[in-house]
């Protein structure tokens, strides 16, 4: 049995799960709704208060998917009743962001400042000037707009310039050395 697959999603107050026949669920909560299409080889039940996940086998898709859907479920409710967001740090000189609008503007260090529109359900604050945090109901779309701004200037080794996650640690490298 899938360890994390057999432990039950407890449903908060506040959140309304729905689930209809092809396993499609929704979750309604506090934050906003989301909706997902889980795999059709899991059997999913919402019963007093809590989501309870099976599978039909002990195949090894089957194992795989178990733990999988589970979680999926768990982030769902997660995120309609807490929300998710990721800092990123902008260090070198000269680099530094800024909000117009939707619109995030990054001065890099190219000839010209990087826009990026906030994608829907997305919303990204800045903190000063080199802190930006994405925020969102949804886990996946915040992780992949947070890596999307970070692939603009990811930081590089040597002076640890670039764009990196808050909690990202940067291995350093020597630079020559001269006779």
């Amino acid at each position: 049995m899938s360890r994390i697959g057999k432990l039950p999603v407890a449903i908060p107050t506040g959140v309304e799960i729905k689930l209809l026949n092809d396993n499609e669920l929704t979750v309604k909560g506090p934050k906003g709704t989301l909706a997902r299409t889980l795999p059709k080889e899991m059997d999913v039940k919402v019963e007093d208060n809590q989501v309870v996940v099976s599978r039909p086998s002990d195949l090894k898709k089957m194992k795989s998917l178990h733990g999988l859907t589970r979680t999926l479920i768990f982030n769902m409710v997660e995120g309609v009743t807490k929300g998710y967001e990721k800092k990123l740090q902008i260090n070198g000189v000269g680099y530094r962001a800024q909000k117009k609008g939707k619109t995030l503007v990054l001065s890099l260090g190219y000839s010209h400042p990087v826009e990026m529109q906030d994608p829907e359900g997305i919303e990204t604050v800045v903190e000063g000037t080199n802190v930006i945090i994405v925020k969102g109901i949804n886990k996946e779309k915040v992780g992949q707009f947070a890596a999307e701004i970070r692939f603009k200037r990811p930081p590089e080794p040597y002076k640890g310039k670039g764009i990196k996650y808050e909690d990202e640690f940067i291995r350093r490298k020597e630079g020559k050395t001269g006779k």
